[in-house]
């Protein structure tokens, strides 16, 4: 079996994550591919290897003169994160489909990257009034913090013609099986979904 990669991007609070869940837990072709990250572990509950790979800043540019990732970003100063070929690697050896949540430009760039083994699909809100919704009612961000994801997402939004697909998640039950539909398609087995 030729392992094969699928990304899903997406403004923030378009439902991606869930997305993405919904496929792990339906399908044991698909492994999902851990980040690598610079930040410090949240609590207790995130674990090395499990939620993502924390690694020092130092360790980070090291990989990145070893061009050891496929797509990497600085957040912000000294935050960074990507996708390490490793891992990726790592999961084709297993003999399963890598899925990946990534954000917009990193999801363009490793499509950039395999090219025909990489199925991009883009997961916009019907609106940007929606999204303000949703992430209003996540009850996790401050009203700033709001705003400027807000502002992103319309910046993210005009990539979407640069995706392989686009699934609108107007209605989540909808969403999930035009996921399903095209992931099945894309990996060549139709059985996965019980279609």
């Amino acid at each position: 079996m030729l392992g094969k990669i699928i990304l899903f991007a997406a403004p923030s609070g378009a439902g991606k994550t869930t997305i993405v869940k919904h496929l792990l837990n339906t399908n044991p072709a698909l492994s999902f591919s851990i980040s690598a990250c610079t930040r410090d572990k949240r609590g207790r509950s995130e674990e090395n290897g499990k939620d993502y790979y924390f690694i020092t800043p130092e360790e980070f540019r090291r990989k990145i003169e070893q061009e050891a990732f496929v797509e990497w970003e600085e957040v912000y100063e000294g935050a960074f994160y990507g996708t390490l070929k490793s891992e990726i690697e790592r999961i084709w050896q297993a003999g399963k489909h890598v899925i990946l949540d990534v954000d917009v430009k990193g999801g363009l760039k490793i499509k950039e990257y395999y090219q025909g083994r990489a199925l991009a699909i883009f997961v916009k809100p019907p609106s940007i009034e929606s999204l303000a919704e949703r992430l209003q009612a996540r009850q996790t961000d401050s009203a700033s913090s709001i705003s400027s994801r807000l502002f992103k997402a319309k910046f993210e939004l005009s990539f979407e013609d640069k995706f392989d697909a686009v699934i609108v998640n107007d209605n989540l039950i909808d969403a999930f099986r035009q996921a399903e539909s095209l992931v099945s398609h894309f990996v060549g087995d139709d059985e996965f979904f019980g279609a």
